[in-house]
């Protein structure tokens, strides 16, 4: 069997039964978050920033109206 008749069989399963499966297939899978991804060395430099000096944090409604600032033309 196919991968696309795997996920076509796996479509016609309810909403429920989907989530299970796909849940299911995600545990199978090895972490996402690898040492070479920069995106995690990113994320590590940034909370030893803020470890270092708590004062650079930036509370979500600061963080929601800095974005809504950048988006206006």
């Amino acid at each position: 069997m196919s991968v696309d008749q795997i996920a076509a069989e796996a479509l016609r399963l309810s909403e429920k039964e989907r989530a299970g499966l796909a849940s299911r297939l995600l545990r199978s899978l090895p972490p996402v978050a690898f040492d070479e991804d920069e995106g995690v060395a990113e994320a590590l430099r940034r909370d030893a920033e803020l470890d270092a000096d708590p004062t650079q944090a930036m509370s979500l409604r600061d963080m929601d109206a800095h974005v809504q600032q950048r988006r206006k033309p």
